[in-house]
């Protein structure tokens, strides 16, 4: 199987998010391999992290489109989880299945299309190059092109049953500066503001927003403050996450944030916020189950679908319309640890089902 060479050199590079020249010497390679089956690149240049690519097919102006997503970095620097291996039935290495594997499944599915001569139209890759920090750059660019777009199918890894996923919550990450006034705990107890108690107060009141019925959470993951044991607290910072799966839940936690920093629960302390959403949320929607009944009419098979928790670039496509199913890549796990795998058996799998999709759209210009 070629395609598992192909990934075998594509793993042995490593793409962490700020190695810019791993992840473009990546990128390099897929405008080579999408270049050879008639796509045409536009690369998206930055300068401090890896170029954003956009490999477009031939284009008619009547017909549906199709955009496949997918990113080329992976968590790990440079000499802490790098080499490739395989065993009968796994395949080991940082990004094999999020996401270098999930994006040979796509490029095998389109080669194998072009080698049965059919020119393909309409269906688009795009590859970014700093999903696992959150997107900060390249949400921008994804969400811009979204709009030229009907559908998409996310090649991030696919569920235990092989499911496909239909939402996924959406994300924030906000940091609190409190400002107090330091003073000799001894001496001056009195004419200290603590900063310090301050954020405890407000680390609670904050944490009473999660919502678990509703899928909501606030998790405040660090604190830090303070000078010494001996000097009341003249700053501290609180650095959390908020997690939601609803629109309104989203409205209803941002209001109360708000409330939460602009209220000093310490006398003379002054609160700042900063961060924000990262990726809004992508709600299960009647479109998206519209199209895996199609789907299960084209294959003639069963297509399980699940929500996750975690947070994709199908939660910046899919909020700004477009008709989006995410996990079409293979099935792994251990990601984001050094024991990150994917199953063999699921290559075939989703190869197959990603062919069988791409024929039928280009036939019928629409699923």
């Amino acid at each position: 199987m070629k395609y598992l060479k192909d990934l075998q050199s594509i793993i042995n590079i490593n793409s962490y998010t700020k190695n810019k020249s791993g992840v473009d010497k990546v990128g390099k390679i897929f405008d080579g391999w999408m270049e050879e089956i008639g796509f045409t690149t536009e690369v998206h240049e930055r300068a401090s992290i890896g170029h954003h690519r956009h490999y477009v097919s031939t284009y008619v102006s009547t017909n549906k489109r199709l955009l496949l997503l997918g990113h080329l970095d992976t968590v790990f620097p440079e000499g802490k989880f790098e080499n490739y291996s395989e065993d009968e039935e796994w395949i080991y290495g940082p990004g094999v299945c999020d996401m270098k594997g999930g994006n040979i499944v796509a490029l095998e599915a389109l080669r194998q299309i072009r080698a049965d001569g059919v020119e393909i139209q309409n269906i688009d890759l795009l590859l970014v190059s700093d999903e696992e920090s959150g997107s900060d750059d390249s949400k921008y660019l994804t969400a811009k092109l979204a709009s030229m777009y009907d559908y998409c199918f996310v090649y991030e890894a696919a569920g235990v049953e092989m499911e496909v996923v239909t939402g996924r919550k959406g994300v924030g990450t906000f940091f609190v500066d409190i400002q107090g006034k330091a003073a000799h705990a001894g001496n001056h107890y009195v004419d200290g503001n603590d900063a310090n108690l301050e954020a405890s107060y407000k680390l609670q009141e904050l944490v009473k927003l999660t919502d678990l019925k509703k899928g909501t959470t606030v998790n405040v993951g660090k604190i830090e403050g303070g000078i010494g044991a001996n000097t009341i607290s003249p700053h501290a910072k609180l650095t959390f996450e908020l997690r939601y799966k609803f629109q309104e839940e989203r409205e209803r936690v941002l209001l109360a944030i708000k409330k939460i920093v602009n209220t000093s629960y310490v006398n003379e302390t002054v609160s700042t916020l900063s961060g924000g959403i990262q990726r809004d949320v992508m709600q299960t929607s009647s479109s998206s189950l519209k199209l895996i009944k199609r789907i299960e009419g084209i294959t003639s098979k069963e297509l399980k679908s699940e929500e996750r928790g975690g947070v994709s670039d199908a939660n910046v496509v899919s909020s700004e319309g477009v008709i989006t199913l995410d996990g079409f890549g293979p099935f792994g796990d251990g990601d984001h640890t050094i024991h990150e795998r994917a199953n063999k058996q699921s290559f075939i799998d989703r190869i197959d089902l990603s062919k069988q999709l791409f024929q039928h759209f280009i036939q019928n210009k629409n699923f």
